[in-house]
């Protein structure tokens, strides 16, 4: 993955409230004091054969670079190499990609070391939109994780509008499910990367191909967390994942954009008939149970799911279509910020792991 901007630039980091979020403070502490890690996973159906390149650090006591979970991360084949950009900052890179070259700028959390392995997540813009863009106003740079915002392909319609796999405007024969898996492969083979803990989220049509990746990918992506996902599916009109896929989704209630109640005539679904969905696949007995977590937001839980794989749902009251907590402006309508995504979708995220017979073959 070569660097295309000539200076990498500090990332803008969320808003901290004091108070707020003693969790995600914790995972930083964390973070700071040892992650260790590794993977060499490839693509989803050549994993097998790069068992030997994915490791638990056996020779490391676990108190050493545990995670906050006390678990020793995997290894991927990129540890111990120069990232090529420093801790904290942001830089636009390149890799090809199904012929293709393609764009991601990827973020590097402050304290990044090349001897710890770091979890990564994966950010998908909304249509119209950028990497850079949605890291302006998403405040995923804050986590202590990887953070690869990725770029589509200029699509259908009218202006030259980005976009992503599975929405009826997206570019015609682009393979971003390819994508995903090259650049995930790039990722772990030029940084120190734990692949049991890779996940997803986005914005709009990004965070509708999250929900395609939750199905496709099962193998390689942990858990997912869309907001305001135009849940197309175009082209990807069944789901049958490897296995339950923990599940946290954000919308707005009145979102013009993407309907909460859906919107047939453009083959949008329901979000809570999304939700239920999940939660009917992954087999959770108990819920939903229903909390009213702020003034403006209602958090509807799944639990007892097959394999630990909870879905949780958190309804913006009079909501737009907009990032809860944005930095900046994220769409049309009103933003919450009695919570920020980023904050709330880690706590859910960060002990999420990748079942390690996906990457080994071994049970797990």
């Amino acid at each position: 993955m070569s660097t295309t901007t000539a200076s990498p630039r500090p990332a803008p980091h969320g808003r901290r409230r004091p108070g707020r979020r003693a969790a995600l403070l914790t995972a930083l502490a964390l973070a700071a004091s040892g992650l260790a890690g590794p993977v060499g996973a490839t693509t989803a159906a050549a994993a097998p054969a790069a068992a030997a390149n994915i490791q638990a650090d056996a020779a490391t006591p676990p108190s050493a670079h545990a995670d906050r979970t006390g678990r020793n991360p995997l290894r991927s084949a990129g540890c111990g190499t120069d990232p090529g950009q420093e801790p904290g900052s942001s830089v636009l890179r390149t890799l090809t990609s199904d012929g293709r070259e393609r764009t991601v700028q990827l973020h590097l959390p402050d304290g990044y070391r090349s001897d710890r392995a770091w979890p990564v997540v994966l950010v998908f813009h909304g249509r119209g939109n950028t990497g850079a863009g949605t890291e302006a106003f998403s405040g995923l740079d804050a986590l202590p994780a990887i953070v690869a915002y990725g770029n589509g392909v200029v699509g259908t319609g009218d202006g030259d509008r980005q976009a992503w796999e599975g929405a009826p405007y997206s570019a015609p024969g682009v393979d971003d499910i390819a994508y995903t898996n090259d650049l995930l492969d790039t990722l772990e083979r030029d940084l120190c990367v734990d692949p049991r803990r890779v996940y997803a989220t986005g914005k709009s049509n990004g965070a509708g191909f999250t929900g395609i990746l939750a199905c496709e990918l099962s193998d390689r992506i942990a858990a997912i967390a869309p907001v305001a996902a135009a849940f197309y599916g175009t082209g990807h009109p069944g789901c049958d994942p490897a296995r339950p896929v923990p599940v946290i989704d954000f919308h707005g209630t009145d979102d013009v954009t993407i309907p909460y109640a859906g919107d047939p005539d453009r083959g949008l679904p329901a979000i809570e008939d999304w939700v239920g969905g999940w939660a009917g696949r992954n087999g959770c007995a108990t819920g939903p149970d229903v909390e009213q977590t702020a003034f403006d937001v209602t958090t509807s839980r799944w639990t007892d799911c097959d394999r630990g794989a909870e879905v949780t749902h958190v309804a913006v009251l009079g909501g737009g279509h907009t990032w809860p907590g944005e930095d900046s402006y994220s769409g049309g309508g009103y933003a919450t910020h009695s919570i920020e995504a980023h904050e709330v979708l880690w706590e859910f995220l960060g002990d999420e792991r990748l079942p390690v017979r996906f990457l080994t073959g071994a049970a797990s």
